[in-house]
């Protein structure tokens, strides 16, 4: 059906974050829901076609923070359900590709709408209890951020509808942005619910259909998304939710010759392995399948000489350790100069030992634990790595404790030994390594900086000088894809900072921006001439 008009979408603005203070009515009506919620014991099935889909195959789902404690089962798909998820996208393509933008945009506005009214406990609550997030953490991400990216690339995608080309007299050009040919695979994490989010919804906003491969750690939630976009009006088949290994499911995607694209948020070592296996399988797909990835960081914080201690300070405890570390764009490494680092020491430590961490129910805490077993014994091997190895100290922290649940406390480190693999490999966790460099040596502690590891993903540069600034900003051009002066690394806002990396942090496209947007269309221009020449020959000619 044709649009008899030229529409606009809302303005798009920033979804408010509540505090959940003591006494306010938020922080009342989330307690109630996570006491529902914790209390419940649900089966999370594969939904394909817009069907429940059970095949025996199920995995306990439990808390973080309490491991005895299971949310559920979690049904787990093998490649037979993955190539029934595949064709579910196939069968749903012809008519989602064909529908209106406009139509496709409303079911994203009212899931927008829905998650930030009735829904908004409910997303935050599951991935409180599921990702071991607390209620301002979930709620700068589950609430407020997936809300921005829906009703942001809706903006973003009238934007790039009406940008089309120029037309010479007696004829019109028209630049029509077609969904990508085929079903995109969208790979998401565990650490972030607005990422889950976006990565099947943006390709779905612009017409293309999905294969949603959540994170194994953090079920919970993309179960509860999958309802909330199903409530908003999502038909059957444009999303197909599959649990389960990407070691067993990811290949079978790969391997179909309908393969339109990858949406990928995870480890650099995985985005690897999908680029490798694309190229192996390169001669049998229909199209060149569009590659999209925004994996590991190992991002820094540079202190000059003329930094504010109180705000260098908090910086570091909020940029390395709000939601355990585990934030692609948590700070792992600090530069300080030595000058400022005698002052900083014993407050760093003072203000790190005190952090409260435990149940995230319990909404004193500032951390909850860290996400699984297998993430748990890596920073325990990087601490006691810090503890026995020559050149280190541990200057806050360093206790781990799996008793109830994966709890790693809060942990600096100070490194004498600029080769360090604390310095170099990402960790994700809550341990950050600070070094120490001589006060007139700023330049080149930049160049190591740049050099020291393979990533580009964010930074955050502490200075008041502004030649210190400057320099900084050009010696790290290509050392983060998303760079902050005088604050913490974390926290880019959708319309604000678009995020991503490159070099080994991935492609680099952006989201939360138009840009990104871009990479699920195949354009087609359309030139229409009215009055067509009706003589092969030119005036030249004569």
């Amino acid at each position: 059906m044709d649009e008899p008009g030229i529409f606009r979408p809302p303005v798009p603005a920033n979804e408010p974050v509540r505090s959940y203070a003591p006494g306010s009515p938020e922080r009342a009506s989330l307690q109630r829901r996570l006491a529902e919620m914790a209390g419940e014991r649900i089966e999370m099935p594969l939904v394909i076609g817009g069907r429940e889909v059970r095949n025996g195959r199920a995995v306990p789902a439990v808390m973080p923070h309490d491991t005895a404690h299971a949310l559920g089962t979690v049904c787990w798909a093998g490649p037979g359900e993955m190539g029934r998820a595949i064709d579910a996208a196939r069968r749903a393509w012809p008519e989602w590709s064909r529908t209106p933008w406009t139509d496709r945009a409303a079911v994203f506005l009212r899931a927008a709408d829905l998650l930030a009214g009735p829904w908004r406990d409910t997303l935050n609550a599951a991935t409180m209890l599921g990702q071991s997030k607390t209620a301002h953490q979930a709620e700068i991400d589950a609430a407020c951020e997936l809300c921005d990216f829906l009703r942001f690339n809706v903006a973003y995608a009238s934007r790039m509808y009406a940008e089309q080309p120029e037309s010479a007299p007696g004829s019109w050009n028209r630049m029509e942005y077609r969904p990508l040919e085929g079903f995109v695979l969208a790979v998401t994490p565990f650490n972030f619910t607005s990422i889950a989010g976006n990565l099947p919804t943006a390709p779905a906003l612009m017409g293309a259909t999905v294969v949603w491969k959540p994170s194994e750690s953090a079920p919970y939630a993309a179960h509860h998304l999958m309802r909330l976009l199903q409530a908003a009006g999502l038909p059957d088949g444009v999303i197909n939710l599959v649990h389960g290994p990407g070691s067993e499911l990811v290949p079978a995607a790969l391997a179909h010759p309908d393969l339109a694209g990858v949406h990928f948020t995870g480890s650099t070592t995985v985005f690897r392995s999908i680029w490798s296996q694309v190229g192996e399988n390169i001669g049998s797909y229909r199209n060149f399948p569009r590659l999209v990835g925004e994996t590991g960081g190992k991002d820094f914080i540079v202190a000059h000489a003329s930094a504010e201690p109180e705000a260098l300070l908090t910086a570091i405890v909020r940029g390395s350790f709000e939601y355990q570390g585990q934030k692609c764009s948590a700070a792992s490494r600090v530069f300080v100069p030595d000058t400022l680092w005698a002052g900083l020491r014993e407050r760093l430590r003072e203000q790190v030992e005190a952090i409260p961490m435990g149940d995230v129910a319990d909404f004193r805490n500032f951390m909850g634990a860290v996400i699984n077993e297998r993430a748990f014994r890596r920073h325990e091997e990087a601490i006691a790595e810090a503890r026995s190895r020559p050149g280190h100290t541990v200057l806050a922290g360093g206790q781990v404790d799996a008793a109830r649940g994966w709890f790693v406390r809060p942990t600096v480190v100070v490194t004498e030994d600029w080769d360090s693999r604390l310095l170099k490999e990402e960790l994700f966790g809550p341990i950050v390594t600070v070094a120490v460099y001589p006060e007139r040596e700023y330049e080149p502690m930049l160049e190591r900086v740049d050099r020291s590891v393979p990533y580009g993903l964010t930074g955050a540069v502490f200075a008041t000088d502004r030649r210190a600034i400057r320099t900084a900003l050009d010696r790290l051009r290509y050392a983060a894809g998303n760079v902050y002066v005088n604050d913490k690394p974390t926290g880019a806002v959708v319309g604000q900072q678009p995020f991503g990396g490159s070099r080994a942090s991935g492609t680099n496209d952006k989201a939360g921006s138009l840009w990104n947007l871009a990479r699920w269309v195949t354009p087609r221009v359309i030139k229409e001439t009215f009055v067509p020449d009706r003589d092969y020959r030119y005036p030249y000619m004569g």
